[in-house]
């Protein structure tokens, strides 16, 4: 990659920068090239799109994506301290790639990106959840994004992936396998960071699905969904009481025994009682 695109190693773009990672700052940096070429590849062909990365540190997933051909990079970094480093990488691949100092949970990126657009990103630990979610939870969808080729914790990318009747299996797998696929592409073990994590990571791709998988009201899924996990070692008529006299009988029309745990239940099933509760709502 350093041949590619003629820049320095990042070890040395590090040291010249000052750029050691900050714990409050959730940073773990990936400096070998050829690892963070790998995972802009997963994010396919990127020649005909607009890319959005958060937190890029020292640019090394940013090198990747330019390198591999995205026709547009924007990265927001919080840390003013990579400004410099990414600067050079603007320089190097000349009106490719937009950098913003900011809160990416305080930022519309929307006003700097032309559609289509993906999101790929070795996201800091502290904000990575709630970023998924709010990708995932826009008032209309599709979404502006096309896929998601975001790294996490492994535990994480397990919960976003995990199918009924695991521990991992909860609110983040129903909420995104409710309206994209969701997939491990890549895992990588803590030395492949600077300074090494003490958990692995994982890489997971999430393409957007043209609708949700199943009917439902949004607000009334996260509602179920949300009563069935907080409580998840009860039974459901006794997790979802709360949400209707009558939930033993929306339960059954759901298919869903009303002893039954909320592991247990698959997304149909949920989405299916979320409309009985919606109409039981609408016609008491």
């Amino acid at each position: 990659m350093t041949a590619i695109d003629s820049l320095p190693p990042l070890r040395e773009v590090i040291a010249r920068h000052d750029l050691r990672a900050k714990k409050q700052l959730g940073q773990n940096f990936l400096l070998d090239l050829n690892l963070t070429a790998k995972i802009a590849r997963q994010a396919g062909d990127m020649s005909q799109c607009d890319v959005l990365e958060i937190g890029p540190g020292p640019g090394g997933l940013t090198r990747g994506l330019l390198a591999e051909g995205a026709r547009h990079v924007l990265a927001i970094e919080k840390d003013a301290r990579a400004l410099p480093a990414l600067g050079e990488i603007a320089d190097r691949y000349p009106g490719r790639l937009t950098v913003i100092h900011g809160d990416a949970l305080r930022i519309d990126p929307l006003a700097h990106l032309t559609p289509p657009i993906r999101v790929a990103a070795n996201l800091p630990y502290n904000v990575g959840t709630e970023l998924l979610i709010r990708w995932l939870t826009p008032p209309d969808w599709p979404p502006f994004w096309q896929s998601l080729t975001l790294m996490f914790q492994k535990e994480v990318a397990e919960r976003i992936v995990a199918a009924p009747g695991s521990k991992a299996y909860g609110r983040l797998a129903l909420l995104a396998q409710w309206r994209a696929d969701a997939r491990i592409v890549m895992t990588l073990p803590p030395e492949a960071f600077v300074p090494a994590p003490k958990v692995h990571s994982a890489v997971v791709q999430l393409t957007a699905l043209p609708q949700p998988r199943h009917p439902a009201d949004p607000a009334i899924l996260s509602q179920v969904t949300a009563a069935a996990f907080n409580q998840r070692r009860k039974m459901l008529r006794a997790s979802l009481r709360g949400l209707h006299p009558q939930i033993e009988s929306l339960l059954e029309q759901a298919r869903i025994p009303p002893t039954a745990r909320a592991e247990e239940i698959d997304l149909e099933r949920f989405c299916t009682l979320a409309r009985a509760l919606r109409s039981a709502r609408q016609n008491p």
